[in-house]
């Protein structure tokens, strides 16, 4: 059984996911990667098969993707770590044992990133990865994009028909 349950940060702002819910005790947190969010093809799948084992499944949108509130950001990999923290506090509050964060992409380079910061995560699952950031990035959103957020502070995106903008820090 899956259904949508809203989490407030601490900053006020709302991460909305989908939980596919077993009756188990224990849960895997699922994240996204980059220009993604928690309806990625790959994602459910995952979430699907968790639970087709018994195990229940949390995938949600970072901040600023899909249903989260929030502008999304290029980069953002420490604000992305502090909503693992919001969702991981949210389950914890309500007798919820984590036993797994599971990150595909950039996700997966967020859940190593959060899992080195706070330590309360006995299994990390790395899905795919990034190694080489700048790469695959520059494909979607051109040469020389770093310089050109440096120099206009921002550059525009279009995804899917939908604009985003990243800006810099």
């Amino acid at each position: 059984m899956q259904h949508k349950i809203m989490i407030e940060k601490k900053d006020g702002e709302i991460l909305v996911g989908m939980l596919h819910e077993t009756g188990s005790n224990g849960i895997v947190i699922a994240c996204h990667g980059f220009l993604c969010t928690k309806d990625q093809p790959i994602i459910v799948n995952l979430a699907m098969a968790l639970e087709n084992e018994g195990i229940s499944v949390f995938r949600f949108d970072f901040t600023g993707n899909g249903e989260s509130d929030g502008s999304f950001q290029y980069g953002n990999y420490y604000k992305e770590v502090e909503d693992i923290r919001a969702v991981i506090k949210y389950f914890s509050g309500v007798n919820r044992k984590i036993i797994s964060i599971l990150g595909h992409s950039k996700g997966a380079n967020v859940v190593l990133l959060y899992a080195s910061k706070y330590h309360d995560v006995d299994l990390v699952v790395n899905v795919s990865g990034r190694y080489y950031l700048d790469r695959g990035i520059e494909v979607r959103l051109g040469a020389n994009f770093m310089e050109r957020i440096k120099n206009n502070g921002f550059i525009d995106f279009t995804n899917q028909g939908e604009t985003l903008s990243f800006f810099a820090k």
